[in-house]
């Protein structure tokens, strides 16, 4: 394969620059954030000239795509170069919360999660999820109980119980989105460290995207433990998953959870 030449380099980038600006509010207002001579900008979207590392660098940052604008038009890259949440309109809104959520913050691993039921007062459902890091972001992904699938008349199946979710950083604590197959079930999770022996613990709330009921709730407090990556650990969280009873949950979980009080 013979290598690009400089020109080639330079017009390809100057290609996906001018796409990327594009996006952007003006080149004036893009050249500021970036601390980029206006005039020397130009000669890099015309294919003039070609930034210093340290240029690129700031260029890749701003617009969440790596080097490989110097070599591939964006299409060719894939989706994932401008990214929904990296959109002018809210990149300096939540852009920035996505990769600041590190392993301190929340570790990857496996997770217990107990709350108290949307549908029966006097219940509660346990489950089980897995949180990974990919392309600088934080995932979880788990199923629903078996049996509140039954109860709304929806298939039980592990692809039709599958959620997944992104994580960010939030003030005070960890914020999770997460919802089933084509935005079934969306829901609102927040949830801060609550010190303990091991360290373990996150408290919060769970708020689900549903119109108000007279005969179920739309928010609860939220229990997770982190499980690592104990392979035991989560097999026999699995097998608790599903509704419980009060009875049926550790002291600490009972504790946050606070049942018998109203939730505000």
């Amino acid at each position: 394969m013979t290598p690009p030449s400089p020109s080639e380099l330079r017009n390809t980038l100057g290609a996906n620059l001018r796409e990327l600006a594009k996006s952007t509010e003006s080149v004036s207002a893009l050249c500021r954030d970036l601390g980029i001579n206006r005039t020397q900008f130009n000669r890099y979207l015309s294919g003039e000239s070609f930034p210093r590392p340290d240029v690129l660098f700031r260029i890749c940052q701003y617009f969440n795509v790596d080097a490989r604008i110097i070599l591939e038009p964006l299409s060719d890259i894939g989706p994932g170069a401008q990214s929904l949440l990296n959109h002018p309109e809210i990149r300096e809104f939540l852009a920035r919360s996505v990769p600041t959520l590190d392993e301190t913050q929340f570790p990857s691993g496996f997770y217990q999660f107990v709350r108290k039921s949307f549908l029966h007062d006097e219940s509660y459902v346990r489950g089980l999820i897995y949180v990974y890091r990919k392309d600088d972001a934080v995932f979880l992904r788990g199923l629903e109980a078996k049996e509140a699938m039954k109860e709304q008349g929806l298939p039980a199946d592990s692809r039709t119980r599958e959620f997944r979710g992104l994580l960010l950083a939030a003030e005070g604590g960890v914020a999770a989105l997460a919802s089933r197959r084509n935005s079934l079930s969306v829901s609102f999770n927040f949830l801060a460290r609550i010190p303990s022996f091991e360290n373990n613990f996150w408290v919060g709330y769970t708020v689900r995207t549903v119109r108000e009921s007279m005969t179920g709730s739309r928010a609860a407090r939220l229990v997770y433990e982190h499980l690592g990556h104990d392979g035991a650990k989560a097999r026999a969280a699995a097998r608790q998953s599903g509704f419980c009873s009060a009875s049926d949950l550790v002291p600490y979980q009972r504790t946050q959870l606070r049942g018998d009080e109203p939730f505000y």
